[in-house]
């Protein structure tokens, strides 16, 4: 198997150096990553300026662009041959619920899967154990070959910041939704003028039994199955009817 590995928290963050770690011993990888912390980029392109491409001491190649350049730019130019798998990861924080619109480690996934390849996001829950979601997306991916991967989705995978012998299992569940992130934060810089900080992230508002949230809470692994088809097939109909009473 051949494995393309990309992140969002740069190609230096320690979370891909251990993805990598584990899934090169039963794969061939190649890592290309953004050259430095891109969270929360989601899949915004670099189309103003040229991107380059470098292949730093350890084999990484670091990318001057985003998660989704770097994905786009692997599987067209970089990666020798072609990869049968985009693996993203391993996130430094937890992206559940709403936080996959932002994710720029769901977003290289996500153009994994628009390139036509089957496609992985994993975030740990936290910023200590990223062995045992190293070992969790190992597993996972490990099945593939039995259970290939419907080609209109992406997994989503979090995992508890807890040693693999605390791990109480894997659920697949759905997406939860989290309040309102807090209002941003207003304060001055040395010179005195006003500068902005976004606030924390809003607590869960749909997090109870089959969510996400609530998988990792209790201490489980989450594996959300997610589509990038965002149409509302429920308004279909109620908006025609409602556009077809509207006169030109």
């Amino acid at each position: 198997m051949k494995i393309l590995v990309s992140n969002d928290d740069g190609v230096n963050a320690k979370g891909i150096a251990v993805l990598n770690d584990e899934l090169s011993l039963f794969a061939k990888t190649q890592v290309i990553a953004p050259d430095r912390n891109c969270s929360g980029a989601s899949n915004s392109l670099t189309l103003v300026n040229p991107l380059r491409a470098e292949t730093l001491a350890n084999g990484f190649v670091a990318v001057n662009g985003t998660p989704t350049d770097s994905v786009h730019l692997g599987i067209s130019q970089l990666f020798e041959g072609t990869p049968d798998l985009v693996v993203a990861g391993i996130n430094h924080g937890a992206n559940l619920g709403d936080d996959v619109l932002y994710s720029g480690t769901v977003a290289a996934a996500t153009e994994g899967r628009h390139m036509g390849l089957p496609a992985i996001a994993v975030s740990l829950a936290g910023h200590e154990h990223f062995e045992t979601a190293a070992i969790v997306a190992a597993k996972f991916i490990k099945r593939l070959v039995e259970h290939p991967l419907n080609s209109d989705q992406i997994i989503n995978i979090n995992v508890p910041d807890v040693p693999i012998s605390a791990l109480k299992g894997i659920k697949v569940t759905r997406l939860g939704h989290r309040h309102r992130a807090e209002t941003m934060k207003k304060v001055q810089d040395p010179w005195g003028r006003d500068i902005f900080w976004y606030g924390s992230l809003g607590s869960g508002l749909d997090c109870g039994e089959g969510t996400d949230f609530d998988a990792v809470a209790n201490g489980y692994a989450s594996i959300t199955p997610l589509t990038v088809d965002m149409t509302a097939y429920r308004s279909l109909m109620p908006m025609t009817e409602w556009v077809n009473q509207l006169t030109l």
